[in-house]
Formats: structure tokens, C-alpha cells, sequence
């Protein structure tokens, strides 16, 4: 590639960042997850309308695996284990026996409506058995749903990845002859070596992390997702699960108390969508859109058999025995989104060379346009349909993104280190301007409100809120005390950067 050419690839790669960025808002105002434009753009980029080739099914498998092992890092950070705790056991029933009785109903409905072979069957039932993170995660977080549905239905997104990937990876195998001994047990080991290795890499990862003082609090995040992806590639590399690993990893490392979890948090968000962004894209680009019309009737025939029965087979025996209320069982079964996810894993018997399954990816492409269009604006008047919506429901808001923008306000931290001056300084004589105020301070692990008479100690984690018009006023005052102790105006010292 020439570096003329490397501009022009950068240009368009930009181009359809932000084109994908605002077509985010237009989503979010139809209730659809923004897949759908996501894949749109691909298709309009593809070689039926603006004529980009690509059919590299084997780059679009790698490229789109590691994108998933992404979506699923950025949805274990930035889920809070007091959402899911108490339906983890009900989540992981769902997303691994629900995922085969989804995939047996399916396959079956594939067999004798659409004539095909069993393998085939299978292989759609498995592709299409998963719900998907990255569609889950943009709808259902702006509905303010009851803790215990939103937790359930986010932690089995997370989770079933996993039993997807090692269905759909052992029926591609051609011809198929694994024995039903052999393939339980593979399907064990892939599952148990996945959960071993993230919840090990996570809970030594956040040891490390709290114990191991980074010379930049940007490092944390770097730090905190680059985990996440060692979890994913241990896994995939010890023929465990990889995305279980990821996600269980991103889960612990999310909810031990790590520093800078704000900023960690938003920068898992932002790869998340450029992950999203890039993913969608490249599906809507491997796709051949004058194949997709023909594919129109047998999509809309397994869609079917998967809206209305194998995913409600799959919630109700499933959650037989945890005793969840039929309304939110029937919600369940409506909002099992798909998305990304299977499309991936279209891919994956078009690589192993599994005979027809050019038309597999053909089906689930078109199944999962149309299943989305008619599932993502319906969830929220179904929800309250069902009176599952209501006004008294707390939604989570990101204090750094919301309430803060709207105040023009600003969060600074800063960190008390061996021989600054800040040390034994008391919270009102650091005067700071106005209206400047330390709101909490980090101290051994405990966080507390200080009070006026509170001295500031050494390795204290330190929270000030102020105005943007204020800040650098606050932060020469820091390091003026910093550096002179609390009568540093009568040394000449009033905190200029040299």
C-alpha cells in the first residue's frame, strides 16, 4: 500500500466512523439498535451499489471474532455485578441448556420447512440460538426495565456467546463425525476452561492493578481492557472459550474496586462502538445484496419458528424452576435480539467448507434485518404492555457524562504523593477559588466526605468538583500547596507550570 493509498483508506475508514456516529442518534430515536444502519452502510459501500469487493469470508471471520471478543470485554466493564448477582444461576441455565433447546427447535423447523439437510439444520440452529450483546446492551439500556429482567437478559447476552461458538465450531466439522461421548465432553471442557481462565486472569488482574502504581491514570484503562483481550486469546488458545473468558474477565475486573473505574468504563464504551461500528460495516460489505431477495421467504419462515417457538421453549424450560413470573417470561422470549453474532458465525461453515453455506449466511442476514426491525421498536410498548415499565424504575446515569456536561462542570482527582506539601493540609485551608469543593477522598480503600477540619494524608485519592471556567484557577492553587504547603502566596508560589 502505497501512503497516497493509506490516506484515501484512512479518509473513507473516517468518513464512516462519523457517518456510523450519527446514525446512532437516528437509531436511538427509532428504537432500533443502530446495527441496522451499521449494516446498511456496509451494503451501500458493498459491490452491488458503490462497488467495494470483498468476499474474504476467512478475514471477515478472524476480523469479526476479535470485534465480538470486544463488544463482550466492553459489556463485562460496564455491567455492575449488583445488577446480575442474583440471577446469574437463571442466566447461565438460559444461555447454555436454553441455547440447545433453541437450537433443536430450530433445526428442526429448518429441516422440514425449508428442506434442508440435517447438518445444515443444525448449523442454523446453532448460528441463530445466540442473542446478542451489542444489540442487547443499545436497546435495552435505555428502558427502564426492572433490575432482575435488564440483569438476566444482559448476563445471558454475555454468557451464550460461548455455547454459539463451540456449537456452531464442532457441526462444521465435514463430514460430521464427532461421537455424542467425544462432543459433550468438548463442549464441556471449552465451557469449564473458559470460566477457569477468566475469572482467574480477573481476579489476579484486579490484585495487580490495585497493588501496582501507574505512572498515568490513563494506563488503568489501557491496563484494564488489554486484560480482557490476554483472557479472550488464553482461552481461544487453550481450545477453551474464549469470549466466556473475556467476558468473565472484564465482569471481575470491573467489580473489584479498581482505580479510575470511570475512565475505564468510558474508554471500553468507546472501543465498544468502534468495534460495533467496524463489525457491521464489514458484514454489510461481505454480504451480495441481489442474493438476499431470494431469501426473503425462508428467513421469514425460521424467524418465525425462532420468535415464537424455540426461543419461548428455550425461556420456559429454562426458568422452569427459578420461579420467574410468566409476564417477565414472555418478555424474555419477545426480546431475545440478534444481531452481529450470528452473522460471525455464518461464517464459520462458509470457512470449513461445509457444503450450501453461502446460503446460511444469506438467511441469517435477511433474518436478522427484518426480525429486528420488527422486535427493537416493539420492546418498549410490549414492555409496558406487560407492566414491566415503570416511572418509579432508577436508570442509570453516568455522572461524568450527564449531569456534569449539563452544569458545565468538571471532576478533577489528584493523588497525594510522598513529600508534596498537600500532606497534613486541612480541606479549608486549601482555599480553594470558588466554587471549587473536594467532595470525597479515597483513603486506604475507604471512601469518605471529608469536613473542613479533614487533613489531607499521603496517597489520598482526592475528588474536587468545579466549573470549567474555574478549573485552571483550581489546579494552580493544587499545585501551588503542593509545592509551598498552604501559605504559598507568600512565597511567590501560585502553581505555574514550569
Amino acid at each position: 500500500m502505497s501512503l497516497q493509498q493509506l490516506y484515501m483508506t484512512l479518509l473513507v475508514g473516517g468518513l464512516v466512523v462519523l457517518v456510523s456516529i450519527v446514525a446512532t442518534r437516528v437509531a436511538s430515536r427509532l428504537g432500533l439498535p443502530s446495527l441496522l444502519l451499521f449494516l446498511a452502510l456496509g451494503v451501500v459501500l458493498g459491490e452491488d451499489v458503490l462497488g467495494i469487493e470483498f468476499n474474504d469470508a476467512q478475514l471477515a471471520q478472524n476480523l469479526g471474532t476479535a470485534a465480538l471478543a470486544v463488544i463482550l470485554i466492553d459489556g463485562g466493564l460496564t455491567t455492575d455485578w449488583s445488577d446480575i448477582r442474583s440471577v446469574i444461576a437463571p442466566a447461565g441455565v438460559l444461555a447454555s441448556a436454553g441455547v440447545g433447546m433453541s437450537t433443536a427447535v430450530t433445526a428442526v423447523g429448518a429441516h422440514y420447512l425449508l428442506a434442508m439437510g440435517w447438518q445444515q439444520a443444525v448449523l442454523l440452529g446453532a448460528i441463530l440460538a445466540s442473542t446478542d450483546a451489542a444489540a442487547v446492551f443499545s436497546v435495552l439500556r435505555v428502558l427502564p426495565l426492572p433490575r432482575r429482567v435488564a440483569g438476566l437478559l444482559e448476563a445471558e447476552s454475555g454468557f451464550n456467546d460461548a455455547p454459539s461458538v463451540v456449537l456452531v465450531l464442532l457441526f462444521s466439522t465435514t463430514p460430521f463425525h464427532l461421537s455424542a461421548p467425544a462432543f459433550v465432553g468438548t463442549l464441556l471442557y471449552e465451557l469449564a476452561a473458559g470460566v477457569a481462565i477468566g475469572v482467574a486472569l480477573g481476579w489476579l488482574g484486579a490484585i495487580a492493578l490495585r497493588r501496582i502504581a501507574l505512572p498515568a491514570s490513563g494506563l488503568y484503562p489501557l491496563a484494564t481492557f488489554g486484560l480482557g483481550i490476554v483472557a479472550f486469546a488464553a482461552g481461544g488458545a487453550a481450545h477453551a472459550s474464549g469470549f466466556l473468558a473475556a467476558y468473565l474477565a472484564a465482569l471481575i475486573l470491573a467489580n473489584t474496586g479498581l482505580p479510575h473505574r470511570a475512565a475505564t468504563r468510558s474508554f471500553a464504551e468507546g472501543l465498544g462502538w468502534l468495534a460495533q461500528i467496524g463489525l457491521f460495516v464489514l458484514l454489510g460489505l461481505l454480504v451480495t445484496p441481489h442474493r438476499l431477495p431470494q431469501q426473503i421467504l425462508p428467513a421469514l419462515a425460521i424467524g418465525l419458528v425462532l420468535l415464537l417457538a424455540a426461543r419461548p421453549l428455550a425461556v420456559v424450560s429454562s426458568l422452569f424452576f427459578f420461579r420467574i413470573p410468566v409476564r417477565e417470561q414472555a418478555f424474555l422470549s419477545w426480546a431475545g435480539l440478534r444481531g452481529a453474532v450470528p452473522i460471525v458465525l455464518a461464517t464459520f461453515p462458509i470457512v470449513r467448507g461445509v457444503p450450501d453455506s453461502d446460503r446460511l449466511l444469506d438467511i441469517v442476514f435477511v433474518l436478522v434485518v427484518i426480525f429486528t426491525l420488527i422486535q427493537g421498536p416493539s420492546l418498549g410498548p410490549f414492555a409496558r404492555r406487560l407492566g414491566l415499565v415503570s416511572p418509579e424504575v432508577a436508570r442509570e446515569i453516568l455522572v461524568e457524562s450527564a449531569p456534569l456536561d449539563v452544569l458545565d462542570a468538571e471532576l478533577l482527582t489528584t493523588t497525594i504523593v510522598p513529600r508534596s506539601r498537600l500532606h497534613s493540609v486541612s480541606i479549608i485551608e486549601l482555599r480553594l477559588p470558588d466554587p471549587s469543593v473536594v467532595t470525597l477522598i479515597i483513603r486506604e480503600g475507604r471512601t469518605f466526605v471529608p469536613t473542613d477540619d479533614t487533613q489531607l494524608k499521603v496517597h489520598d485519592e482526592v475528588l474536587i468538583v468545579t466549573t470549567r471556567t474555574r478549573r485552571e484557577a483550581t489546579e494552580r492553587r493544587l499545585r501551588a500547596v503542593s509545592r509551598r504547603g498552604p501559605l504559598a502566596h507568600w512565597f511567590d508560589e501560585y502553581g505555574e507550570q514550569y
